[in-house]
């Protein structure tokens, strides 16, 4: 029987109870994979070095904490060990004899070098589900080359797709690398977990950034025989769809289909454009698109955003464009139960995003605040087996902060 830290059981399991989770990962791809089966029941028990994870000192409007590592740790206990230390290590390898998972985000050769690579903690324990997020992947010229969300996404012809004619590369700002990243973290890892019911081995897992932004743009990367190469790849369908200014405020529009595109005319008074052969498919409206465009914004000039939204009610895909702190509030996530109230013992109250996924049997228990740093270190040790003294002597050593 494994120990267990002390977490609240007051609310119904999730589908990974049970299952403890040990992340050694810093910024964003690891961290939010960990957290995300947090949200699924896992005990994640955050595991920094004696400075910290980086994202603790991003810049923050908050006074004492940064908004990007609540935003990215909720539902974790956290401890801060020292792993260049040997009784640093001897914890960690403690730790890992009753985990589950493990987490880290080292670039590929340093984790031998510290004595906890696969080879070395699948040998503590063989069930150990080992995920691994590195910027490249573990083979090739680029292996132990430092990779980073918006690094990739240069890379990877993300920003170039996302330029406007005639213009610079522009970043995707939101991190959606890291995030797609986090996404596959906590469902490959929940696979691996699946399997081992079967075989009752843990494994390898690989994740990487590279991964994360090509299939991100899978619909785009297809390259047929005989094909050119440098061909436009782009998926988008015209001018129609889009982002378009109104009499107040800014709107999106999507009008693919042939009922939302008749919906979009009939609500617009742009009835004639519907009946019109040359617009009667999603190419020849692309194609046409500096007949169509000005008429679109003649019409939308009647409304604001707002009005638009309400107008076009179910029958137009379309979305006001609205700043994130607005989302607080929305119906839509209200309803959803998408925002919840939070306590953090240095920044007291404060509101954010709960968990994204729902489990209508085994919901799991209610997120809570990212961790201090190391304000779990006594419980997490004590439920490794650790008494008092021992847990001081670590402390008056530095291998446990």
């Amino acid at each position: 029987m494994k120990p267990a830290l002390n977490v609240d059981h007051s609310t119904p399991a999730g589908p990974l109870a049970g299952i403890t989770v040990l992340d050694l990962s810093a910024y964003i791809a690891g961290p939010y994979g960990c957290s995300l089966l947090a949200d699924q029941g896992a005990t994640v028990i955050k595991i920094e070095p004696p400075l910290g994870d980086n994202l603790r000192r991003y810049p923050s409007t908050l006074a004492n904490e940064s908004r990007a590592f609540l935003g990215v740790n909720r539902s974790k206990v956290g401890i801060a060990l020292d792993l260049k230390t040997a009784e640093g290590l001897e914890v960690l390898y403690r730790l890992v004899r009753s985990a589950d998972v493990l987490v880290h985000n080292f670039r590929p050769a340093v984790p031998a070098r510290l004595g906890i690579g696969y080879a070395d903690l699948s040998r503590i324990n063989p069930r150990l589900v080992y995920c691994a997020v590195s910027g490249y992947g573990d083979t090739g010229p680029l292996q132990n080359k430092a990779g980073y969300d918006q690094v990739l996404q240069t890379m990877t012809g993300m920003c170039s797709a996302q330029a406007k004619p005639g213009c610079p590369p522009e970043i995707l700002y939101g991190s959606v690398v890291d995030y797609y990243a986090a996404a596959m973290v906590a469902g490959a890892v929940s696979s691996a977990l699946y399997e081992r019911e079967r075989s009752g081995k843990g494994q390898e897992v690989g994740v990487s950034l590279l991964r994360s932004a090509l299939a991100m743009q899978s619909a785009r990367l297809v390259w047929a025989e005989g094909e050119a190469q440098e061909i436009d790849r782009d998926m988008r369908s015209g001018g129609i769809t889009g982002i378009h200014p109104t009499r107040e405020g800014h709107l999106y529009i999507s009008a693919n289909t042939p009922h939302f595109w008749q919906a979009l005319c009939e609500k617009t008074g742009l009835q004639h454009l519907f009946h019109d052969a040359r617009f009667d498919t999603v190419r020849k409206r692309a194609e046409q698109v500096e007949v169509i465009v000005p008429q679109l914004h003649e019409a939308l000039a009647q409304h604001s955003a707002l009005e638009w939204e309400v107008i076009f009610g179910e029958q137009v895909p379309c979305a006001a464009a609205r700043r994130v702190d607005e989302m607080f509030d929305h119906p839509q996530c209200q309803s959803e139960a998408l925002v919840a109230d939070f306590e953090h013992p240095e920044l007291g109250r404060y509101r954010g995003f709960t968990r994204a996924t729902t489990f209508s049997r085994t919901p799991g228990r209610v997120p809570y605040a990212a961790p201090q740093f190391g304000a779990d270190s006594d419980r997490v040790l004590a439920a490794a087996g650790f008494n008092c003294e021992q847990v001081a002597g670590l402390r008056l050593r530095g291998a446990v902060l």
